[in-house]
């Protein structure tokens, strides 16, 4: 089975910086099962993943993203159903893609640089 190259981004919308606290703990807490089980759910191989959220805070208007998923993928379906977890995770009254938004950037693996 050949697999597709996946950079998943994801960026922090200015409505999770502009909740209560409390909405933001439910969104929060929302995350972590949304992108749970990754191979289990739809056979993605994670390669791995990168969060630059320790020297940006607060939405950034000229960088859309924060965290990134490497990952290998069986088929470009798989890498939709991914990112149908933002739009189909509830936190609260919401959906996850309130605070969160994700892209699909599909590739292959660099020629270099891999050793």
């Amino acid at each position: 089975m050949s697999q597709t190259r996946v950079l998943f981004c994801i960026g922090v919308l200015p409505a999770f910086f502009e909740a209560d606290a409390e909405e933001r703990q439910a969104a929060m807490e929302a995350i972590p099962p949304a992108f749970d089980d990754l191979a289990g759910r739809f056979g993605i191989t994670v390669l791995g993943t990168f969060d630059d959220d320790r020297l940006m805070v607060g939405p950034s208007p000229s960088w859309p993203w924060t965290s990134y998923i490497l990952a290998d993928v069986p088929d470009l379906d798989a890498a939709i159903r991914l990112c149908d977890v933002v739009r189909s995770t509830e936190v609260g009254e919401h959906r996850l893609w309130r605070y969160l938004r994700i892209e699909a950037r599909v590739g292959r693996e660099l020629f270099f640089g891999n050793a």
